[in-house]
């Protein structure tokens, strides 16, 4: 029998008597808001809802639409595209887009329609301008356009269309968004000044009150104690002359500064900001805290500018979401939105309908390593603590085939069940890739540990993988059962790491299965159940 977690502990099962109320509550929450890698954050709001889109990179399918009625309690509608495929380095050949592909976007609410601007970080370098009449629904892909990086899509009063890119740079589009305009604006707003000569970059723009404002983080690791901060540049005329602000700079929770992101208002004319912070291990996580308008400047953080620890706020009950990560049985034909393929998935070699309940990993492609392997299915891990289990039938495996269940990220940590001939055994081991120094980022090699193995006989397997992100920790944890009864650590404690120069992610769950001698050989997950640590949400009493 199936074992079925609850994969999001939301506001919902601390209301009592409030089930199916949309009536918010006077709730508190813990920063990081969302305590999983969602960087690169983007917001824009219609009515009541608020929607978000963040960084996935070389995952699939791609561009994540969050929706919230709270910019607390956060569910995935959509993805904007499935698949890229502009070279083959998305199907991992000849090549890989390991930290590249999709990266900062740009989501627009104008005029009934939403928008949706990117640029994958790789060639042909170009931007992907898509639009939807519903977010949750099919975005359809508009135009590409000219290579915008880190852009800001501005829809302005007069009917203008432009995006902010780069360091600060402004080009106006054409009305229907189909490229560049040749005679419009095209210019840079502002020049760095002495204060400035690190990163600056991740613009985010917004018109209010007549002013433009564009936020940009800003990194300088040259000048001894500065964290990474969020600056603004302010202009009555989108083409300027713009003056800057410091609006928040602080070291937050013993994890340096937090940058880039966005302000949104609410309905009731209420300001926030969505900043996020790299946090080690997990990756980059959102904050959320007040904005407040200060002689014309949105300054974030509370009355010291600090990122509030916890945080008193307006929360609607979620009883009917489905959060961002969680468990999943494989019992329907479409697969969840949890889920994202590393690179494009190979789709006639893995299937939810061939043994109905269960998701069907094939071999598609013979190769040496967890790297390069085609249908790798990953997600979210979550902070503070979290722990995933899978059973995993492996009775189809053939001689050479290896499949199981990682921390994944440019270091990894693996659970691997290796069939040799007639014979499995279970190992524990610990990969780290290499890339060469090619614009393709093909893998040089991959350095693998193993660290304890285990022969077992029989058709299923029970793996488990156990998170612990409590500050400074990033440490993963490996078991097995053979009856899903008794559990025996195997293995060594892994120490996550976010990789800058590798993967360029927080750690991830994922599931593999792939060849290294023939083809024809497949696994079954039978589920995979999600626990977290504790609710970050409480209902004030």
């Amino acid at each position: 029998m199936k074992k079925m977690m609850l994969a999001w502990l939301t506001v919902a099962s601390l209301l009592m008597g409030c089930s199916g109320s949309e009536m918010s509550v006077k709730g508190t929450f813990r920063n990081p808001v969302v305590y999983a890698d969602i960087p690169d954050i983007s917001i824009t709001r219609a009515g009541e809802y608020y929607y978000m889109i963040s960084t996935t990179m070389h995952l699939m399918p791609g561009g994540p639409v969050m929706r919230s009625k709270d910019l607390v309690n956060w569910e995935t509608v959509s993805y904007v595209f499935d698949k890229l495929t502009d070279n083959s380095k998305y199907d991992l050949i000849g090549g890989t887009v390991y930290g590249r592909g999709q990266w900062a976007s740009s989501i627009r609410y104008h005029n009934g329609k939403f928008y949706v601007l990117f640029s994958p970080n790789d060639v042909p370098y170009r931007s992907y301008i898509f639009t939807a009449d519903d977010p949750a629904g099919k975005w359809e892909l508009l135009s590409r356009t000219q290579h915008f990086h880190d852009a800001s899509l501005f829809f302005d009063d007069d009917g203008r269309v432009y995006v902010f890119y780069g360091t600060g740079d402004l080009k106006e589009l054409k009305g229907d968004l189909s490229d560049v305009k040749p005679d419009g604006v095209s210019m840079k707003i502002f020049e760095r000044d002495a204060d400035e000569q690190g990163l600056l970059e991740g613009s985010q723009v917004v018109k209010h009150n007549g002013k433009y404002y564009l936020l940009m983080i800003s990194m300088d690791w040259s000048i001894p104690g500065r964290v990474r901060r969020e600056v603004c540049y302010r202009a009555d005329k989108i083409t300027g002359p713009y003056e800057k602000k410091v609006i928040l700079e602080h070291d937050f929770d013993g994890y340096g500064g937090v940058g880039q992101g966005c302000i949104i208002d609410s309905e009731k004319g209420d300001w926030y900001g969505v900043i996020f912070q790299d946090r080690g291990g997990i990756g980059r996580v959102p904050t959320l805290m007040p904005c407040r308008w200060v002689d014309g400047w949105p300054m974030l953080g509370d009355e010291n500018g600090h990122v509030p620890l916890t945080m008193e706020k307006e929360i609607y009950p979620a009883e009917n979401m489905k959060g961002i990560l969680g468990s999943d049985d494989f019992n329907t034909e479409k697969l969840s939105l949890y889920w994202q393929w590393n690179h494009n998935p190979v789709d006639d070699k893995w299937s939810l309908t061939e043994r109905p309940g269960y998701l069907r990993l094939k071999t598609s492609r013979v190769v040496d390593n967890l790297y390069l392997a085609p249908n790798t299915i990953t997600q979210r891990m979550e902070g503070p603590k979290c722990s995933a289990t899978i059973s995993l039938d492996v009775s189809h495996m053939m001689d050479g085939d290896v499949a199981g269940f990682s921390a994944f990220n440019g270091h990894s940590g693996l659970l691997s069940v290796v069939k040799e001939g007639d014979a499995k055994r279970l190992v524990m081991s610990t990969n780290v890739v290499n890339f060469d120094n090619t614009p393709n980022k093909a893998v040089a090699s991959v350095d693998i540990e193993e660290k304890e193995q285990v022969d077992f006989n029989q058709d299923v397997i029970y793996l488990r993988i156990e998170g612990d992100f409590t500050p400074k920790r990033d440490i993963a944890t490996f078991y097995y059962s053979l009856d899903n009864k008794e559990w025996k650590k195997i293995g060594t404690d892994f120490k996550m790491r976010f990789d800058y120069m590798k993967l360029f992610m927080g750690s991830k769950f994922a599931i593999f299965n792939y060849a290294t001698k023939s083809l024809g050989g497949y696994v079954d997950v039978d589920y995979f159940d999600y626990e977290r640590a504790n609710d970050r949400v409480t209902i004030n009493k």
